[in-house]
């Protein structure tokens, strides 16, 4: 593996708005269970943009759900693959790691569960600096072989190398329980151990300061071997449970959690992919499993929102120790909302069609839909939330928002207005939004008199909100001037 990342081409306008318009069109077609066609497409989309995480997750899923999950593909692929697993060998030899994804992916539309294509793959991620890619291509193969040696080896030495200690400690661990005289994994899994806790710890100086018996190494040791031990106790008495019953998905996301408790999250989607095949593909553990996708992504943002924070307040003559710029952390914040938004988008679509009863989870697709500025989608989410009493008021006022954001003010107007009718008591900052909204759109659309009432209605039960103090004079004078 070059010690040098290959550049990743940056997609044009033109092919980003290609790989759009095919990847909706791939999703509409994976609804009606057109999986070929949702593939081709979804092969188009990777192609065009390479790194786009959100395209390759959503090709794989498609891919295993062409054959049902089943987790060993086409009953020919021994047959049809291996063409295409000789190309991504060649391909990985001269270095051309493009041409080692558009091959791996032909082997992974026969048998998306094939674990050597899936380590090629990964290497080739990981040459191209798409580390999140290497590590999603390594926990997709470990749908179907978590215990594999080879394949945790491999994302354990990834996660190394990020820093992440505290996963790659869960892995070599499962790489010393297949192999208990494996000497690299046993060495690891102590070694990871006492360097996470140095890390998390701020223990670097007292360490380098001792001596080879130094008092504050061996607490920390004791420290990473006390909590392996909780670990332990925690862990076991699942375990025998799941294997009392292995069909009751429950205790797959009961012990899941353990695991997130003890922040090994690798471990906790291990578990939940080990329990698909018993339950049945069960539905709560798939949820699950999106959960601890999208956790990654949150932490992500709240890490750059953190470091924004840090860059402004520290001003134009700070210290410099970011580096990042404000600039730069803006428009990463930028790109990890879009992210996060977008994967939330397929969470609560999964959760809305699964629970057709429940109109919250509309509610929270079509505020979603409305960021991703799917309009007319998040409409038909939302009229259909509209419909219970309970929920009546939060479904119009954001239909009002999406139709003002699509300059129909009549339609924008009426919404608001039924919300606020609908409004049950005790939502004061439900109300205030409502009334700011009526009266700025009212001051938009020329209706200064029903703005400059509706804005002293506001006032009268937060002055300070949203400026509508100010507002309210800017609207006087106009009003007067008119």
């Amino acid at each position: 593996m070059p010690d040098a990342p290959v550049t990743v081409p940056t997609p044009t306008p033109d092919q980003r708005r290609i790989a759009l318009d095919s990847f909706a069109k791939a999703r509409e077609a994976a609804v009606h269970t057109q999986y070929d066609y949702a593939i081709t497409l979804l092969l188009t989309c990777c192609k065009l943009d390479p790194g786009n995480f959100f395209y390759r997750q959503t090709l794989r899923k498609t891919q295993k759900d062409k054959f049902g999950n089943n987790l060993r593909g086409s009953r020919l692929a021994f047959l049809t693959t291996p063409r295409f697993k000789a190309r991504v060998k060649a391909a990985k030899r001269s270095g051309d790691y493009l041409r080692v994804l558009e091959h791996a992916e032909q082997v992974l539309c026969r048998n998306p569960w094939d674990l050597g294509t899936q380590l090629d793959m990964a290497a080739a991620f990981e040459a191209l600096g798409l580390v999140d890619l290497a590590v999603f291509t390594l926990d997709q193969a470990r749908q179907k072989y978590p215990r594999d040696a080879t394949l945790n080896r491999a994302l354990a030495r990834v996660f190394e190398k990020r820093g992440d200690f505290q996963k790659a400690m869960a892995l070599w661990q499962l790489v010393r329980e297949t192999h208990p005289h494996d000497v690299e994994a046993a060495h690891k899994a102590k070694d990871l151990a006492a360097r996470d806790t140095i890390a998390r710890g701020k223990y670097e100086q007292t360490a380098a300061a001792g001596s080879d018996e130094s008092p504050a190494l061996d607490r920390i040791e004791a420290r990473a071997v006390e909590k392996q031990d909780k670990l332990a106790r925690d862990v076991d008495p699942l375990r025998k449970r799941i294997e009392a019953a292995p069909t009751e998905p429950a205790l797959y996301v009961q012990l899941a959690a353990v695991y997130r408790r003890h922040n090994l999250p690798d471990r906790a989607r291990a578990v939940l992919q080990q329990g698909l095949g018993p339950t049945g593909n069960a539905f709560q553990l798939q949820l699950e499993l999106m959960d601890l996708d999208l956790a990654p992504v949150r932490k992500n943002l709240e890490q750059a929102e953190a470091r924004l924070r840090r860059v402004r307040e520290k001003g134009p003559d700070g210290d410099g120790d970011e580096e990042l710029s404000e600039k730069d952390l803006v428009q990463l914040r930028a790109q990890l909302l879009r992210e996060v938004n977008s994967r939330e988008i397929e969470v609560y679509r999964v959760k809305a069609d699964r629970f057709p009863g429940e109109p919250q989870h509309r509610i929270d697709l079509g505020t979603r839909l409305l960021k991703a500025d799917l309009v007319d989608e998040a409409i038909a989410e939302l009229q259909l939330a509209r419909r219970d009493e309970k929920l009546k008021w939060k479904a119009a006022l954001y239909l009002g928002a999406c139709f003002k954001k699509r300059s129909n003010w009549r339609l924008a107007q009426r919404n608001f207005e039924e919300a606020l009718q609908a409004l049950p008591p005790g939502e004061e900052g439900g109300k205030k939004e409502l009334l700011f909204q009526l009266a700025s759109g009212c001051a938009e659309n020329g209706d200064l008199p029903r703005a400059i009432d509706l804005g002293h209605e506001l006032a009268n039960l937060d002055y300070n909100f949203r400026g509508i103090g100010k507002l309210l004079d800017e609207w006087n004078d106009r009003l007067q001037s008119a």
